[in-house]
């Protein structure tokens, strides 16, 4: 179970609370794994149940109380044992791409827009991944927090999450030219 474990691996550096982790899901863990925070909620419990999690209540001023969870010794162990395993082939399921393939009988306008929603939305991602990777790398050039940081994980998925947003964008921009020029 792929949320299990993308959970754990945002666990594993420090306890969270729900609420927490549907804002890390939504903002960096996004670029590699997406989930609603109901999903979350209900794994988060099955979880602890299973003894992967512990959860400890925070009671807490004029909110209601939290609770934070963090990994248990069985749930390092079963981390472990995913990154063991050969992880399942990528495959694509993206609706804008259905739009595009089916433009012979689209509505043009609203595919081109589309797609211009989708360059916007990467332009956005990549910002906010930068953001995320300067906090990472703090004063350190690349070279230096590769040599001496701790956090290489989120590093590199970062890196990867910034390439393909930057892909859509360059695939985007083609896929504009491309219609613009045969006045699709």
């Amino acid at each position: 179970m792929a949320l299990r474990n993308a959970l754990l691996a945002a666990l594993i550096d420090r306890e969270s609370s729900g609420y927490d982790l549907a804002k890390r899901f939504r903002v960096s863990v996004a670029n590699f794994w997406t989930a609603t925070p109901q999903q979350l909620y209900r794994e988060l419990d099955k979880m602890e149940a299973e003894g992967l999690l512990t959860a400890r209540m925070v009671r807490q001023d004029k909110r209601p109380d939290k609770r934070l969870f963090s990994v248990t010794d069985a749930g390092r162990a079963a981390l472990h044992e995913f990154t063991r395993q050969e992880p399942r082939p990528t495959t694509v399921r993206d609706e804008l791409l259905v739009q595009v393939e089916a433009l012979a009988w689209a509505d043009h306008a609203a595919v081109r827009a589309s797609i211009e929603a989708r360059i916007k939305q990467s332009e956005q991602r990549v910002e906010a991944y930068e953001r995320q990777l300067a906090e990472i790398l703090g004063s350190r050039s690349h070279e230096e927090f590769l040599a001496t940081g701790n956090r290489i994980g989120p590093y590199l998925t970062l890196q990867r999450g910034i390439s393909f947003e930057r892909e859509n964008i360059s695939w985007g921009e083609l896929a504009l030219r491309v219609l613009q020029s045969r006045s699709v």
